[in-house]
């Protein structure tokens, strides 16, 4: 059986390619992407049981907290990733959850854009420097609160 990457042949689209990718799809790929590393930070950081983990997921991945980090960030990113965020944020999509305003939910589908373009480029040291000052945003976010 051929190993995994061959048969998605990431290391054969060309930057061009993943920029042409649809938005939703590089948001689908985001979404996931984000949801693994901010559980994973979770697990290692904090203490508790699985139903407390998933509450404090919660407040990393919810449309308004993404919305948030993306504004956060608007000044550090590239004009190239300010674009596909901006690219994310216009699509249309089928559903908002019920819990999201529709300018929040449009931005977080942006973020999850920018994190999908950056993980089938292989850039994972950009990915990491996001999501490091995501999560720097959100705990100052939850420590504002407390």
């Amino acid at each position: 059986m051929k190993n995994f990457l061959s048969i998605m042949n990431l290391k054969e689209k060309s930057e061009m390619d993943i920029k042409n990718t649809h938005p939703l799809i590089l948001a689908y790929i985001g979404d996931a992407l984000y949801e693994v590393y901010i559980r994973t930070y979770i697990v290692y950081k904090y203490e508790g049981k699985v139903h407390e983990f998933h509450k404090l997921a919660i407040k990393f991945v919810k449309a308004s907290g993404q919305a948030q980090i993306v504004h956060a960030l608007q000044n550090q990113l590239t004009e190239e990733e300010w674009s596909i965020v901006k690219k994310g944020r216009n699509q249309k999509s089928a559903t908002i959850p019920k819990n999201a305003n529709i300018s929040d939910y449009r931005y977080a589908t942006g973020f999850e854009s920018l994190l999908g373009y950056l993980y089938l480029k292989g850039d994972k040291e950009r990915i990491n420097e996001i999501i490091s000052e995501a999560i720097k945003i959100i705990e100052k976010d939850i420590a504002n609160k407390i």
